[in-house]
């Protein structure tokens, strides 16, 4: 029984494809799904302390930190806006980011309720 040979795949190879599915998959964390705070919810405290204010441009994310100015562009009516992290969540799977009620109207989110997004973090 003979071994089969290997093939040998030079290093730059490695590099360019491990940085190509980096992009690919960086993308896709950054496009999904997102909805909005309820009106009950006014005044509850958010993860960073402060009171939940729907008439601010704020916003929940799991991994991004408080302060980080993230535009979120809804493609559906093209529009974009720019939120301030300041909570966590959201907390349902299939969501990336739950919007402050200023910001779902300001994209058109409202009527919809859930719509598909894309966030760009702002340096």
């Amino acid at each position: 029984m003979s071994i089969p040979k290997t093939k040998y795949i030079p290093p730059v190879v490695l590099i360019v494809g491990a940085i190509v599915l980096a992009l690919v998959f960086s993308e896709d964390e950054l496009r999904g799904k997102a909805s909005y705070y309820s009106d009950a919810l006014q005044g509850s405290p958010t993860a960073s302390g402060e009171p939940y204010d729907p008439g601010e441009y704020t916003a929940a994310h799991r991994e991004l930190d408080f302060g980080t100015e993230v535009e979120v562009t809804y493609p559906e009516t093209g529009e974009s806006v720019i939120v301030v992290i300041n909570d966590r969540g959201p907390h349902t799977d299939d969501r990336i980011i739950d919007l402050s009620k200023a910001a779902a109207q300001e994209i058109g989110l409202i009527d919809d309720g859930v719509g598909t997004v894309e966030l760009r973090p702002l340096d």
